[in-house]
């Protein structure tokens, strides 16, 4: 069975995390998206930390998990914070977590401090039964320090290594994607975000190995796949976030 064959809708849609990060959102935006999230089918909704209290009681009984974001977008609070993220965002219904690793220190040399962090935080939650996506922020590192943020990630044992925040200066590129699925181990998952909004570019990166992909463009990637014309809404053209 090639590839086209495989792509169907249910396959997509289980790969998508629905992106509701925007700084500017309002309540009635992010019931919005829960709604919207809940009507596709799709993996996750990932909010703002002060929104996985609401999108958890919104989504119950829907089948659409709360994922959540912890040192974003610069990934530069103290370690303490974070577990702090963590612990609330946990609490409160997250079952994913987006976590950006500390890019100063990773470009620093600091890779104990990278990942000791990254281990505090992962050993928390997956004693909860929590899965850990980290985001490199690829746009602001070598080569050879996603090479090192792989390897980080390979020795905790997370669950997907993530290309970007979406609020860098660039999002998931196939070179980058490429050697993502490289360096981290088979066990270990690639999740791209950043400039997905059709239901082309998403077949392009799940030809790479990309098994989730973070978008706000969700309808426009999931129409085709319906058998209905994709529209593009305002919202889907600003990333926000992916």
């Amino acid at each position: 069975m090639d590839l086209e064959e495989k792509l169907t809708y249910a396959r997509v849609a289980a790969m998508i995390d629905h992106s509701l990060l925007q700084p500017q959102l309002t309540d009635e935006d992010v019931d919005a998206g829960c709604r919207l999230a809940a009507e596709y089918a799709v993996a996750t909704v990932c909010v703002r930390p002060s929104d996985v209290k609401r999108a958890s009681t919104l989504l119950a009984g829907t089948g659409v998990k709360v994922s959540t974001v912890i040192g974003f977008p610069h990934g530069a609070h103290t370690t303490e914070t974070k577990m702090a993220e963590t612990r609330e965002a946990i609490e409160q219904g997250a079952v994913e977590l987006d976590v950006v690793l500390h890019i100063g220190k990773l470009k620093s040399g600091d890779t104990a401090y990278v990942q000791q962090e990254l281990q505090r935080i992962t050993t928390y939650a997956h004693a909860r039964d929590v899965k850990i996506k980290v985001i490199f922020e690829n746009c602001y590192l070598t080569d050879k320090e996603k090479i090192k943020a792989c390897e980080i990630c390979n020795e905790i044992g997370v669950d997907w290594v993530k290309t970007s925040t979406g609020y860098g200066t660039g999002g998931a590129v196939d070179e980058d994607l490429k050697l993502m699925r490289k360096h981290a181990k088979p066990g270990i998952q690639v999740k791209a975000a950043g400039g997905i909004r059709s239901l082309e570019r998403a077949r392009e990166v799940i030809q790479l190995g990309v098994t989730r992909i973070g978008a706000t463009a969700t309808r426009a990637i999931l129409d085709p796949l319906k058998g209905v014309d994709a529209e593009t809404k305002p919202d889907d053209l600003d990333e926000g976030g992916y």
